[in-house]
């Protein structure tokens, strides 16, 4: 399962998508908005994304991901729109028989999401002016 939505994400739900009997480990990772970047403030972000383009890319990663690691289950969710401070905007669960494979398998799911997937944000700071990032500009930044 993979979807970018204006919606919050439930990721109770997604974690439950990926649990699977034959696995032991699901790994869940989730990226919140904060309100400093280095020194400076953010008080919401906005994302938005070439939908067509970043379906395909996460399409590709889940198959990419299947093919390095014995993966039962993957669910990755990507918001858009404006997120306030605190807000989930990105979240990935992967299943694993066992946990080194499920940490190894969500991790290269979010870096390479990040760095392939068509998604900019713009952090907007206290006084009204706003930056544009494609996430791969800005390596860990969510």
């Amino acid at each position: 399962m993979f979807r970018l939505t204006r919606d919050a994400i439930d990721y109770h739900a997604l974690t439950e998508i990926a649990r699977s009997p034959h696995c032991g480990a699901v790994v869940l990772f989730l990226g919140t908005v904060r309100d400093l970047t280095g020194e400076h403030v953010t008080v919401f972000l906005e994302y938005e994304a070439y939908t067509p383009m970043a379906e395909k890319k996460l399409e590709e990663i889940e198959a990419e991901t299947r093919r390095r690691w014995p993966v039962s289950e993957i669910a990755m969710v990507h918001r858009i729109g404006r997120l306030e401070v605190g807000e989930v905007s990105v979240a990935v669960a992967v299943s694993c028989p066992h946990r080194a494979e499920a940490f190894e398998a969500c991790r290269y799911v979010i870096d390479t999401l990040k760095e392939l997937v068509p998604i900019w944000k713009k952090e907007n700071a206290p006084d009204g002016t706003g930056k544009w990032i494609h996430q791969s500009a800005k390596p860990g930044a969510t």
